[in-house]
């Protein structure tokens, strides 16, 4: 084992090197605060391993993105997202028995109680969906309370069971609610994207036929969002659920920090930069020489993570010319997307600073082309992640690791006197 070593008013100490499996190199300070009463400042944590994880493996530089050691381009081409879930959540690809159980597992669990209509009743139709998605999935602890009293394995994977199934009843209620429609109920001849869509847009007044080309994008969008490694919300997910709460709270925590605009709402701000170009009335290579003078930011092009390529975007880009291609949607934001995209991909400006379209883009553009309200992008974003976040809460849970407790540097005021009501 590598040591690394650090001298602080004339000590030094050895503090360990461990090496991950892709040879990833991180300094062990765990004894750091015992041996020299040093703590560690890092903002954001932009430089602190918080935990060991066997679930997802990124390179930003290289761009790569692997489950469980399988490379997400072949996952995208050639499985579908119940098993890339129980992939994540299960360590290993299932067999076909395995397969089969899952699934049937799941769709056996698509009912939701009749009781959270009422709860879903109660939210103004102008709630937004993603506070209706992570309270109607916080009250599974109320109507299932076992996953706090008796989080037995059994236990535990019934659970995850029911999370998997009725997410999409969730989802597509929110959105149901929002348009002031009638929901819909599970329907199990469908497999999970179909009756996903079938959730979301069938209509009792007429026949719903999930179409191929869509049920197809939809699987691979889900996939390529299953799980991103240790981001702000999987890291939330750990943390609630490192106090022992259960896999619905951990969850709905989970949902609420992707809820904020700077984790999961990059999609939207992708149509809302698409229609900002559209109400200016000028072409979108007049807007990139905006983005060059710093007077506009170019959404849905680059990544914080990948600093050259996000390997999900290949993937997506085709995915998203089958839909437009298919559905043949005449939309002048989806033509704006085009040109923007043409044009971005052919100018030094953003090549040679690797601004390349990111996943974001194309998932806007094809939920656009969908139907998909910009205010539940974020939602899909959600529905895509849960595998992840329960494979992360799943992993800390077996683990070893003690409760979350992160240490600060205290910069407020020193000790004082009080000074009574009267006399201030």
């Amino acid at each position: 084992m590598s040591i690394a070593q650090l001298t602080y008013e004339g000590k030094t100490i050895e503090l360990p090197v461990i090496t991950g499996t892709e040879n990833e190199k991180a300094i062990d300070i765990s004894n750091l605060r015992d041996a020299t009463g040093l703590i560690t400042l890092d903002l954001g944590y932009k430089n602190t391993g918080a935990t060991k994880s066997a679930v997802t493996f990124l390179d930003g530089e290289l761009g790569i993105l692997r489950y469980r050691g399988y490379p997400i381009e072949q996952l995208a081409e050639k499985s579908d997202f119940l098993e890339v879930a129980y992939l994540l959540i299960y360590g290993e690809l299932p067999t076909k028995a395995q397969y089969d159980d899952f699934t049937h597992q799941i769709k056996m669990h698509t009912l939701v109680n009749e009781d959270i209509k009422k709860i879903l009743d109660g939210f103004p139709a102008s709630a937004h969906p993603m506070g209706i998605l992570s309270s109607l999935v916080c009250t599974l602890t109320a109507f299932y309370p076992e996953s706090v009293a008796n989080p037995t394995p059994d236990n535990t994977n019934l659970n995850i069971f029911r999370l998997l199934a009725k997410m999409p009843t969730f989802v597509g209620w929110a959105y149901k609610k929002s348009m002031g429609h009638p929901v819909n109920y599970p329907k199990n001849s469908y497999d999970y994207c179909q009756n996903f869509l079938h959730m979301m847009f069938a209509l009792p007044v007429e026949d719903f036929n999930p179409d191929p080309i869509v049920v197809d994008a939809l699987n691979k969008l889900l996939i390529l969002h299953a799980d991103h490694e240790q981001n702000c919300s999987a890291s939330t997910v750990r943390m609630v659920g490192s106090s022992r709460a259960s896999i619905f709270s951990s969850i709905s925590a989970g949902i609420n920090a992707l809820w904020g605009p700077l984790h999961g709402g990059a999609n939207q701000e992708v149509i809302e930069m698409l229609d900002e170009i559209r109400e200016m009335g000028i072409r979108p290579l007049d807007y990139l020489e905006k983005v060059k003078r710093k007077e506009v930011r170019l959404m849905g092009f680059g990544h914080r993570v990948y600093k050259n390529f996000d390997p999900r975007a290949k993937i997506i880009k085709k995915a998203c010319d089958q839909v437009l291609s298919k559905l043949g949607v005449k939309d002048p934001i989806l033509d704006i997307a085009k040109e923007l995209e043409e044009a971005a991909l052919t100018d030094d400006y953003f090549v040679s600073r690797k601004l390349y379209p990111n996943v974001d883009f194309y998932s806007g553009i094809i939920y656009r082309a969908l139907g998909i309200p910009t205010d539940m992008f974020t939602v899909m974003f959600a529905l895509g992640r849960l595998p992840g976040w329960i494979a992360q809460w799943k992993e800390l849970n077996a683990s070893k690791e003690p409760i979350g407790r992160p240490r600060q540097v205290y910069t407020g005021a020193t000790n004082r006197e009080y000074v009574p009501i009267g006399q201030r």
